[in-house]
């Protein structure tokens, strides 16, 4: 009953009157739906875990696909397009990598009343698609390297439970692959894709993300290692993966023979391996930001990717005002959008026939970082009042303006905006954050919805023991869906502020592993 009342509240979107009816503080999952529903971000659709993204959330799809394809772009990459359909017997080149998406994996066996001759999976990745065409195009070291993304869209047939951005059957991704005649442009390609994933999160979402490398039990099958952004949702107290890149090192070229005749041989007969990296990042930023910056007014966008940076609203007029004063509102809406949009921020005016207070509320909603209000006294006095999103409080989040400066203010405003949300996400994540050396300091400190930054002996049995023993001393603990859920590991952090004193031995009691913890390992709960 709670779950189809958070559905027919969330169908009120703002445009029809509804606003957010349940708090975050008090019903996560059913806050999340409302909000991104009413905000006009998705809309629900019949094939489960599938969801229609509308244009309010497809434009902030581009405007982190802007961003990032320039970025690899002056890496060197390019951009290509590769089927959806993937032989099995591709898929099947590679053992783990099949396994591994075995369970998820959609396969296309007929058309019409015909069976295929050959089943054909629906892509859930591309290593296995483009890897026999790079075997078709390295013949030399000067084939080298090969740098190559496609912005596309994967199916997992998710059998868990889905959310809307997070987890999907059907979701948006770039996915990159690469190929390098030395390891050491491999390895160094792979820290400098994941730097810009952090990026995006903190510099565009703002979103403090922790750099990392997965242990073994939760590297990508087929890569010699995987690293990772980690990002925190402090509303649930769980971990969310942000993005990932791989070094495959010389496995995938091995079985499909992408090699080159080795230049440092004089006879010309001994071949090398390619050393390959693959790396991707979704729309579950779109999720993850919000999660971390929503309030119970809706939405709450970064400015570096919000749609609209700033909505333009008339104010002070009455039915009583003279055809002069509405008329020179208009003007000065129009005179203040001309200047910002020319200045290249991403402005509306909002001159629909609603009251102020109902434009006030639907922007809210949305979550335009900032609101100029323009009436007819503001005029008089030469300026215009700014009311920041991130800020409800009507005095502390309202700034002044002057009319001669309106472009350098509104600016400043936005960049004020864009680092508050960012030191605010960032205290919330570090007091979530503990550094602890026992195992009775584990779940305790788990249970009170932190990330725990413990020494690990990065052993999958041990990391196994640590997820159950969490488990079962998750106590009255709950997740979203209401299943109790152990702590499983999600990175070695790469930064040395995270590995302060650390102790020797794995902090789990039983450890039979024998190895020496060199480094902190961080757990958590995890989406």
């Amino acid at each position: 009953a709670k779950a189809a009342a958070a559905k027919a509240a969330a169908a009120q979107g703002p445009s029809k009157g509804g606003g957010v009816e349940i708090k975050k503080e008090e019903d996560v999952p059913g806050w999340y739906e409302q909000v991104i529903t009413k905000a006009e971000l998705i809309e629900q659709y019949p094939v489960k875990g599938c969801f229609i993204l509308r244009p309010w959330s497809y434009r902030i799809w581009e405007l982190v696909q802007r961003w990032f394809d320039g970025k690899i772009k002056d890496l060197g990459v390019e951009n290509c397009y590769f089927p959806m359909f993937i032989p099995k017997c591709y898929m099947e080149k590679e053992s783990d990598h099949l396994d591994d998406f075995a369970p998820e994996l959609a396969m296309v066996t007929k058309f019409g009343n015909s069976e295929l001759d050959e089943p054909v999976a629906i892509r859930p990745t591309s290593e296995t698609a483009m890897y026999a065409a790079y075997s078709n195009w390295v013949q030399s070291h000067r084939d080298l390297p090969i740098k190559l993304n496609q912005w596309c869209s994967v199916v997992r047939w998710e059998v868990k439970q889905t959310t809307p951005f997070l987890r999907t059957r059907e979701f948006l991704w770039q996915e990159g692959h690469t190929a390098f005649a030395d390891k050491a442009a491999a390895e160094k390609e792979v820290l400098d894709i994941l730097e810009l994933y952090a990026l995006v999160y903190e510099h565009l979402m703002a979103i403090p993300v922790v750099r990392g490398t997965k242990t073994k039990a939760e590297t990508f099958p087929g890569a010699d290692y995987t690293t990772t952004v980690e990002a925190f949702i402090p509303a649930t107290g769980r971990a969310i993966q942000g993005a990932t890149s791989h070094h495959l090192g010389q496995n995938f070229s091995k079985m499909f023979e992408i090699q080159f005749q080795d230049p440092a041989d004089p006879s010309g007969k001994r071949k090398e391996y390619a050393h390959q990296n693959s790396w991707g990042i979704t729309q579950r930023t779109i999720g993850v930001m919000a999660m971390v910056h929503g309030d119970n007014k809706g939405l709450v966008l970064p400015p570096r990717i919000a749609c609209f940076q700033v909505v333009i609203v008339g104010v002070g007029l009455k039915a009583s005002s003279s055809d002069e004063e509405k008329h020179q509102v208009r003007a000065k809406c129009m005179d203040y959008y001309m200047k910002l949009s020319s200045a290249d921020v991403r402005v509306k005016i909002d001159d629909s026939d609603h009251s102020p207070g109902w434009k006030f509320n639907y922007w809210e909603m949305k979550g335009v970082p900032l609101r100029l209000e323009v009436g007819p006294m503001d005029i008089q006095k030469g300026q215009f009042v700014m009311a920041k999103r991130n800020i409800l409080d009507s005095k502390a989040g309202k700034v002044v303006g002057q009319d001669g400066s309106v472009v350098a203010d509104v600016r400043r405003v936005l960049d004020d905006i864009q680092q508050e949300l960012y030191s605010g996400a960032l205290a919330e994540r570090d007091a979530r954050l503990a550094s602890i050396n026992e195992w009775k300091d584990f779940s305790p400190q788990l249970n009170a919805g932190k990330m725990v930054l413990v020494p690990f002996c990065g052993d999958k049995e041990c990391e196994e023991k640590i997820k159950e023993k969490s488990k079962e001393e998750a106590a009255d603990v709950e997740v979203a869906g209401g299943l109790k859920m152990g702590a499983k590991s999600l990175c070695v952090p790469i930064e040395n502020k995270y590995n302060v004193d650390c102790p020797w031995k794995c902090i789990l009691p039983d450890c039979a592993s024998g190895k020496k913890v060199e480094r902190r390992t961080l757990f958590g709960r995890s989406y």
